[in-house]
């Protein structure tokens, strides 16, 4: 009787994906992967999203974490930060399999898997490839979201779908796209940064690749917080065109784009207005990164351990 092709764990490199490790694992993985991150710090996004519109109504202007905190569930119920969620559940699983599946598959090609070697341009262009895939899925779903967490979309806003149909009634289906530009000048810088500090932390930590829960979680969160910290100007553009639609202000409600957006943000705040959310922003980033790594390598490493075994 012939007995099945049991690699031995010795035998098999961890990272080098093909040929144990499918293209629809390699998806399931990224998606969970993905709702786990955005789920588990919610309520710190809401906060930075708050922190970054600008609004000329002083009762609508937000500051620190803690006291926007307590002000949004006091004022507006505790579950009001989770307003949007629905969303990014809905959108997130799927873009972080398209995400995860091209960055595979392109680190893959480029020979970036390799044992105890870091490929610089490999993991930049990976990761730069499955951000533009991932984020045209994703763009929609995060104007979504960010409509019901600024102030008082409950009153505007019955669910995820009574949301994406006032935007498609009153701003057509350009307005699920208009911040796609800025996104992509914000993630792609982003995601190669991440891609490449994880990369090279976690080779740094893990030289033979092997399955490794702290390198992942701590490599994740590193170069997440390093990744957040550097592209927040261009999230703060990014959220002034994704809620433009809601905003009582002419001037923000006439913005059509990232320039446009930065010249008013400049004219009325200065410089530092670029960097509002800055602290929720990487206190939500650095958490999100370090569960999105672990629970996908531990989805990888499992998917490859089962498939050993048959």
């Amino acid at each position: 009787m012939t007995q099945p092709n049991v690699i031995d764990e010795e035998d098999y490199d961890y990272e080098s994906l093909p040929p144990n490790f499918s293209l629809i694992q390699n998806m399931a993985a990224g998606a969970f992967a993905g709702i786990a991150e955005h789920c588990a710090m919610y309520p710190i996004d809401a906060v930075k999203t708050r922190m970054q519109i600008v609004n000329s109504n002083p009762s609508a202007v937000y500051n620190g974490v803690i006291q926007s905190t307590y002000r949004i569930a006091s004022t507006e119920g505790i579950f009001s930060l989770w307003r949007g969620m629905s969303s990014v559940i809905a959108g997130a699983g799927p873009a972080h399999a398209v995400y995860f599946a091209t960055y595979e598959a392109v680190k893959h090609l480029m020979g970036g898997n390799k044992v105890g070697e870091h490929h610089f341009l490999a993991a930049a262009t990976s990761g730069a490839c499955a951000t533009i895939a991932s984020d045209a899925l994703m763009n929609p779903f995060d104007v979504i979201k960010q409509r019901m967490q600024i102030q008082n979309s409950a009153k505007m806003y019955r669910s995820m779908l009574d949301c994406a149909k006032y935007v498609y009634r009153n701003e057509g289906l350009g307005a699920f796209y208009v911040s796609y530009p800025t996104t992509l000048s914000m993630t792609v810088p982003f995601t190669a940064l991440q891609f490449l500090a994880y990369e090279s932390i976690s080779t740094s930590m893990n030289p033979t690749k092997k399955y490794d829960p702290a390198t992942h979680c701590l490599a994740g969160a590193v170069a997440g917080g390093f990744a957040a910290a550097l592209t927040t100007p261009m999230d703060v553009i990014k959220t002034m065109l994704q809620t433009r639609g809601a905003a009582q202000d002419a001037e923000v409600r006439a913005v059509s784009g990232f320039v446009a957006g930065c010249k008013l943000l400049y004219r009325r705040e200065g410089v530092k207005g670029f960097f509002k959310g800055l602290k929720p922003r990487v206190l939500t980033t650095m958490p999100s990164t370090a569960i999105c790594w672990s629970a996908y390598e531990a989805s990888k490493a499992y998917f490859i351990h089962q498939n050993s075994q048959s």
